[in-house]
């Protein structure tokens, strides 16, 4: 959804009215809060956009309106909690998903509420949708003779084969993000006595990771075999440019189906690119690495993140437990007596 751009002005604009046009703040909000003033990366910056062109799409609809003609009254908490609603029933986002469109709407009701003064009312009760709760599964990991039999899966006799082996390393070594491993170029390695990859995370953060000897030794073959340029992707597709996401994906799809025959307990699981970053947490703290170092080796923002490979470890704990249970021991089920606590007991 385009609009006919307009001047932008350094300066803080007059209280507008509820009637007033969204358009020109909506071009501000992109142009001076997101892109001049918070230097937002390009990937915050399109999901922003994208947002804002399914709700822009859904107000013309069930307001009768061009995106161009809507003003601030249009642009209310009734209107966002029909539109979040929409993104479930209609479109089948996920709870998460949901969640990430109202953070991109309350960052605008935020923005006007601070450029219209008379429009406060309608920017609070905005920002007072809540984000939705969700179950959050239990984290899917692989097991350390998984780990081998995906990693020694791809077939070395070919180029793709070689590549995937070398991605599979750099995925379960560093822990990282999908989108950091595909955007590890050559230069970003260092290889010598103490080697490491430099990862450029989420936020524009960088990190540095230590490769262990195993994965050095990869890559060193790696970039003799494919003689590949300092501003490379280290992990190129056959073109030369960065693998996709989908990439990933499918060539992790087939080392799965390949290793399954060594290791039949892979048959059926969802396993994810995202799961070899689970993978190399729950590694790091079964042997003991503390938790904050696991939490600077992912690139979370606080070791609060970090805690949910606590939680599943834990978990998987409680269930060998479970296991271990004396199978003549009885366990009596607790029945409350009084019809209060009978009451509480059925909720």
């Amino acid at each position: 959804m385009v609009f006919p751009v307009s001047p932008i002005h350094h300066h803080r604009s007059p209280p507008c009215p509820r009637t007033h046009a969204c358009r020109a703040l909506l071009q501000r909000f992109f142009a001076e809060r997101l892109i001049q003033q918070q230097n937002a990366s390009p990937r915050t910056v399109g999901a922003y956009r994208d947002t804002f062109r399914l709700l822009l799409t859904y107000a013309e609809r069930e307001r009768g309106k061009p995106p161009a003609k809507l003003t601030l009254g249009d642009f209310n908490a009734a209107l966002v909690l029909d539109f979040l609603a929409h993104l479930e029933t209609e479109r089948h986002h996920t709870v998460r998903s949901r969640n990430a469109r109202l953070a991109a709407v309350r960052a605008f009701a935020h923005y006007v509420a601070l450029q219209c003064p008379p429009t406060l009312q309608l920017a609070q009760q905005i920002l007072a949708i809540p984000m939705k709760r969700f179950e959050r599964p239990l984290l899917e990991y692989l097991s350390r003779d998984e780990v081998q039999a995906v990693l020694a899966a791809p077939d070395t006799s070919t180029w793709c084969g070689r590549r995937d082996r070398v991605m599979f390393a750099l995925l379960y070594n560093t822990g990282a993000r999908v989108s950091e491993m595909i955007g590890i170029r050559v230069a970003d390695v260092t290889l010598g006595a103490t080697s490491s990859v430099r990862l450029q995370g989420k936020g524009r953060k960088q990190r540095t990771v230590p490769l262990w000897k195993e994965t050095a030794a990869e890559i060193r073959h790696w970039l003799k075999y494919a003689d590949l340029r300092t501003d490379q992707p280290l992990v190129p597709n056959r073109s030369g440019r960065a693998m996709t996401r989908t990439n990933v994906a499918e060539r992790l799809a087939l080392a799965i189906t390949a290793a399954t025959t060594q290791c039949p307990r892979l048959a059926g699981r969802r396993i994810s690119p995202h799961s070899w970053r689970h993978t190399t947490a729950m590694h790091l703290l079964q042997a003991g690495v503390d938790i904050t170092v696991i939490a600077l080796w992912l690139g979370h923002e606080s070791p609060v993140t970090t805690h949910g490979y606590v939680e599943a470890d834990l978990a998987m704990k409680e269930r060998a437990l479970d296991t271990l249970a004396p199978p003549e021991t009885k366990r009596k089920r607790y029945r409350p007596s009084d019809a209060v606590l009978k009451f509480l007991e059925s909720l």
